[in-house]
């Protein structure tokens, strides 16, 4: 992954490849050209001043995402300027948004492929803003190529050229442990995060559930966190029949794989559980054609968690957390469960199959009653759940479900203060009633309308009682189909495990609500 320092290095001295600057959009009042945003001082004065209109010469407006490139001043010996739009200026006496400087800083990174070094001369306010700079060069330089070219280009990157080798940020502190504390925090998440869009985009013949174990597994003794893996029998063993039922039509067999992350200093424990069907063909109930082809996605809330926790364990966050992954592929065979089957769950509960592709929330349940067996202060679960949450949100924006207002409002406060949408979204009490049953405790289809929240209500029936718990669906976002944007790449994003870490961070400092 792209190397990161700070330095307190003069800009027209320092050997790069390259040197990024922001630049705003500027005031109507005030013909609207771009202005140049703080931290490039020394490229405007080589400039004479006028390296504003120079960029509005070139097209530059400051709009978010864009990106102008111009040679260097005389006398600087990085030899290319990169101008990055920051969208909107602060007004007086304001600094920038972290997440504007964050996207800034992953547009940045992309449009420097090829490229050896790089300085980042971004508006640095303080250590929360270096830290996202640090997140968005590390998120922006992802690059997944493992698959092409025989493996070459999985050193080589996009086209044949290598990711940004080495981000240096300008205006930052090295000697100040907020600074040094903030990008470490970044080098762990975004690391973490990485592997999760790797898992993400793994084909499903190299990743079925137990090589996701596998993986997990040697993570998890890598960073000191404890492992266990239940397989086939294992689970027949104890009784979980939703996972059970939902691997039934694969040669794959499923696995429920448990993380422990323990510190001695902990007050709370937390448990995160993630969806990780690692192929979903909607089994009997098969999807229509041109529904397939990016199933391999289907696993990302267990990746999520996966990353995580390790993520925690890397921090060294002051709390227990507990991650649960679902693993199973669903797919039609003679062996595979059938729409009107009956399964038992982990609880004990009946479920009746009414569709084999509402195949989640049945991994999901046996998980969520095996966490809530070891009564944690909260539980969050992650899931590419349903495509009625798509409709509703769209692509970029995932919902949240809880048993509690107040928690709900916590852990959406946690995904919009590390720059990822969401939306607390309501679980309406008469929409039970359509997954009643004849045959079965509960049935896993209900009402059409309104499907992403029946899919919550039905999860709760499976939440141990007096648990605080929280359900994030993140269909949209998981896995972005269209071309990348600020830091994010095309195909898996890594969705929520931000929002996982920071609900960890609260957990463990008491700020959970």
């Amino acid at each position: 992954m792209t190397a990161l320092t700070l330095s307190t290095a003069a800009v027209p001295g320092l050997r790069a490849d390259a040197i990024v600057i922001g630049v705003a959009k500027g005031s109507a009042s005030k013909a609207g050209g771009p202005v140049v945003a703080p931290g490039a001082e020394a490229v405007d004065r080589a400039y004479d001043g006028k390296l504003a209109g120079v960029l509005e010469t070139l097209g530059a407006s400051g709009a978010e995402g864009e990106v102008t490139k111009l040679p260097a001043p005389a006398g600087f010996k990085a030899p290319l300027v990169v101008a990055v739009g920051l969208g909107d200026r602060p007004g007086k006496g304001a600094g920038y948004d972290t997440e504007a400087l964050r996207k800034a800083a992953g547009v940045a990174a992309r449009a420097l492929t090829g490229v050896k070094k790089a300085a980042f001369a971004l508006p640095l306010t303080d250590a929360a803003d270096a830290g996202a700079v640090a997140e968005g060069v590390l998120l922006g330089a992802y690059s997944f190529d493992a698959y092409k070219d025989n493996g070459k280009s999985a050193k080589n990157g996009k086209n044949g050229k290598a990711p940004l080798a080495e981000g240096v940020l300008l205006g930052g502190k090295p000697r100040d442990k907020a600074y040094k504390a903030a990008v470490e925090r970044a080098v762990a998440v975004a690391e973490e995060l990485n592997r999760a869009r790797d898992l993400v985009n793994t084909p499903p013949n190299d990743l079925d559930p137990e090589a996701f174990a596998a993986v997990a597994q040697a993570a998890a003794k890598e960073h000191g966190v404890k492992v266990q893996v239940l397989d086939e029998k294992a689970l027949a063993k104890g009784g979980y029949g939703g996972i059970l039922g939902v691997g039934a039509g694969s040669a794959s067999g499923p696995r429920l794989v448990k993380l422990s992350y323990t510190s001695s200093k902990a007050k709370k424990h937390l448990a995160l559980v993630g969806k990780g069907i690692t192929y979903d063909s909607g089994g009997i109930s098969l999807k229509p054609a041109g529904h397939n082809e990016t199933m391999k996605c289907d696993m990302s809330g267990a990746a999520a968690v996966f990353a995580a926790v390790v993520a925690a364990a890397r921090l060294g966050l002051e709390v227990n957390i507990t991650g649960w992954l679902a693993l199973a592929e669903n797919m039609p065979s003679g062996s595979a469960t059938r729409p009107g089957d009956v399964l038992r769950m982990y609880s004990g509960k009946t479920v009746e199959v009414l569709n084999t592709d509402a195949e989640g929330r049945l991994v999901l349940a046996d998980a969520l009653w095996a966490a809530s067996q070891e009564k944690p202060d909260a539980i969050v679960d992650v899931a590419t759940l349903t495509g009625a949450m798509m409709l509703a949100l769209g692509s970029r924006t995932f919902g949240i479900m809880a048993n509690d207002d107040a928690f709900r409002s916590a852990v959406h406060g946690a995904a919009e203060e590390v720059g990822e949408p969401a939306w607390p979204m309501p679980l309406p009490e008469h929409l039970r009633k359509g997954m009643d049953s004849a045959t079965a405790d509960i049935a896993n289809m209900g009402e059409r309308m309104g499907g992403g929240l029946v899919a919550g209500l039905f999860l709760r029936e499976f939440v141990g009682e007096g648990i605080t718990w929280a359900h994030l669906d993140i269909a949209g976002p998981a896995f972005n189909e269209g071309g990348p944007f600020g830091y994010t790449p095309k195909g898996g994003t890594g969705s929520a495990v931000r929002t996982l870490v920071r609900v960890a961070e609260l957990a463990a400092a008491g700020d959970l609500g």
